[in-house]
């Protein structure tokens, strides 16, 4: 963490939130400091510099105070509090299985928990090529929490085959309350690890998510 020297820093506006998440604190006004606490950002390119004047980083990068926060470190920080508010980290397995689904289509459907022990999301089936969507509802736990992905085929009104992959977020009236809580906090950043979903469906009741329902969305 370091401070400012200089009136370039006195332009500085930005939201105060906490340094122990590691995020950006401006304070305008030549009678308060300024500081940039990157010691926790992954970025090479700010942790490179973390031990530069203030003023002087900025002047490195050639960019408005202002930029600094919206331009680098905004998407940092909306990465950092949405780990902080979830803690919930993304096994390997579960990209690495979702791209064969997409890509080479050997999965109809892939079923992802949250392994609370652990605090990460783990794959807990794999649908084959050949079941069917009844087969996929029938895998969902009736009384707990789950994610999970189904590759599925429709025709067209113009007589086209086609496919969209779902994300479907399955959270039971009768699954614990801490556990609906964990799986919608964690649930946007589980989705940005799956690049390629199409279509998402929420569902409370297996009325939610029939078939019916599930072809209207396709169309």
């Amino acid at each position: 963490m370091v401070s400012p020297n200089s009136a370039m820093a006195d332009r500085c506006v930005a939201i105060v939130l906490d340094p122990d998440v590691h995020i950006i604190r401006w304070i305008a006004g030549s009678k308060h400091q300024t500081w940039l606490h990157a010691s926790a950002l992954r970025s090479p390119t700010i942790s490179s510099h973390r031990s530069l004047p203030f003023p002087l980083l900025l002047q490195s990068f050639c960019l408005h105070p202002f930029s600094v926060f919206f331009g680098l470190l905004a998407p940092r920080w909306r990465e950092t509090m949405a780990n902080s508010a979830s803690g919930m980290a993304v096994n390997d397995e579960c990209k690495l299985m979702f791209l064969e689904l997409k890509t080479k289509r050997i999965y109809r459907f892939i079923i992802f928990k949250i392994d609370e022990r652990i605090q990460q999301v783990t794959v807990e089936k794999l649908g084959q090529p050949e079941e069917t969507y009844d087969d996929f509802t029938a895998s969902l736990p009736a009384d707990e929490c789950r994610y999970a992905v189904f590759d599925f085929d429709f025709v067209t009104d113009e007589n086209c085959q086609k496919s969209k992959i779902f994300f479907i977020s399955w959270a039971p009236d009768t699954s614990r309350v801490r556990s609906k809580m964990l799986y919608a906090s964690s649930k946007d950043r589980f989705k940005r690890e799956l690049d390629g979903i199409q279509v998402e469906l929420q569902a409370t009741d297996p009325s939610e998510m029939s078939i019916d329902i599930v072809k209207a969305r396709a169309l």
